[in-house]
């Protein structure tokens, strides 16, 4: 099989794989080296910087013993199956950095004849572009849940960042729907690379990430948001990234949905957001009596309805972290009201100004004693209509977000960003 159409196999395959991200690398160009990580990072994500960067993603095979009901490259399904070499791999990422097409590499595979004879080939094309093509740009690749330690070392001291997929949150779900897959399994090599990445620096030097995904069993969001919160908390993961389940294969213990729950991933991702940034935990968002997100609203804005006795905030007296829990006031948003307010008392044009998301914050906050409207405004019925309305407004089409093609140079990228001012 020609490399090419080996590409437009193994590119396609890949993109059911979200759990890819840039930042957090330092490794740098050398003097005979090409490409570097520190400065570029990887896409599909964005740099700490906000810039969109690219990179080359792709499957090293989507050929699999394991027949997971949930995934398209399942070992029962009849598809049209390719693997690259190690070489091919390596050849293919240089010569598509030279032309400045990407700026790095994210590789996957699905698993030929064992884990471990999977991972040593994942080694091989890393050790040919670090040692070989002497490649200083970002790498990362998946692990194989199974592979042994040795591999994982290895592989860790070649790339940036490593990801091995949780997939489904909890035992049953697993036993399920990937029956050759445990949790421990999955949860011992996480363990094992976060202790590696203390103990020496050049390991894995941009952490790892995860994915979970939404949808194709019945757990809870609370149960899925629980999980992530433990993993940031004893895993030190990056990131948790959230895939909403795509019906791809027909099975009976898959649920008989006709679109991806879209809307529910991105409560996740605004739910993830507050968890890391926002100082919010899980029983804050989420409980016994509350197990599942708002559709209708936002996570934050739904907190803060069920807890409109913290409510209204006087904008030029709250500290940080209480202007934090505002909806419509983000990180950037609460650091430059800090600032702002040591010279003049703030108003509701202030904040405008400040680009603020007034739609939302108006609500539940005050500017020098002073509410945006009649105090009899102030209650939980006419602000939660007046905020599903808003929220109406900018749900009223859902477009499935795809995968930038190297075969479709005109089609159309549909990209949804979550700017994290909630």
């Amino acid at each position: 099989m020609e490399v090419a159409d080996k590409l437009r196999i193994l590119a396609d395959s890949a993109k059911y794989d979200v759990s890819c991200s840039s930042s957090g690398s330092d490794r740098k160009n050398t003097k005979d080296g090409i490409g570097n990580a520190k400065l570029c990072g990887i896409c599909h994500s964005f740099s700490s910087d906000g810039r969109c960067i690219s990179l080359l993603k792709i499957l090293m095979t989507n050929s699999c013993i394991y027949d997971c009901k949930y995934c398209m490259n399942r070992a029962s399904n009849n598809i049209e199956r390719a693997c690259f070499t190690p070489r091919e791999i390596a050849d293919l990422t240089i010569n598509f950095y030279k032309r400045n097409y990407i700026e790095g590499l994210f590789l996957s595979s699905g698993v030929i004849k064992n884990p471990d004879y999977t991972m040593e080939c994942l080694c091989e094309a890393v050790r040919i572009l670090r040692k070989e093509h002497k490649f200083n740009g970002y790498i990362h690749a998946k692990t194989i849940p199974g592979a042994s330690q040795d591999l994982i070392n290895k592989l860790g001291l070649l790339v940036d960042r490593m990801s091995i997929n949780i997939e489904l949150p909890s035992s049953q779900s697993l036993k399920l729907l990937a029956p050759n897959k445990e949790k421990e399994g999955i949860l011992e090599p996480m363990k094992y690379i976060k202790k590696t990445v203390k103990e020496d620096c050049k390991f894995v030097r941009a952490g790892q990430t995860t994915q979970l995904i939404i949808g194709a069993t019945p757990d809870t969001d609370h149960k899925i948001l629980a999980l992530a919160e433990g993993m940031y908390d004893k895993l030190n993961m990056k990131r948790v990234y959230y895939s909403a389940y795509v019906p791809l294969n027909n099975d009976d213990l898959l649920p008989a949905i006709e679109k991806p729950p879209l809307l529910r991933e991105n409560r996740l991702y605004q739910a993830d957001w507050l968890l890391r940034f926002y100082g919010f935990k899980v029983e804050d968002l989420l409980d016994e009596d509350h197990q599942n997100f708002n559709t209708l609203l936002d996570p934050k804005a739904d907190w803060a309805l069920r807890n409109l006795d913290q409510f209204p905030v006087e904008i030029n007296k709250a500290d940080y972290y209480t202007l934090l829990k505002i909806p419509g006031v983000g990180v950037l948003s609460a650091k430059k009201i800090i600032a702002a307010r040591k010279y003049n008392k703030l108003t509701f044009e202030s904040l405008k100004k400040m680009r603020v998301v007034l739609k939302r914050a108006k609500y539940f906050i005050t500017c020098d004693g002073k509410y945006f409207s009649s105090s009899s405004f102030f209650n939980t019925n006419l602000i939660s209509s007046a905020l599903i309305h808003d929220e109406r407004k900018q749900l009223i089409e859902t477009s499935k977000s795809v995968q930038l093609s190297l075969f479709e140079p005109t089609m159309k990228d549909e990209v949804q960003c979550i700017t994290g001012q909630l």
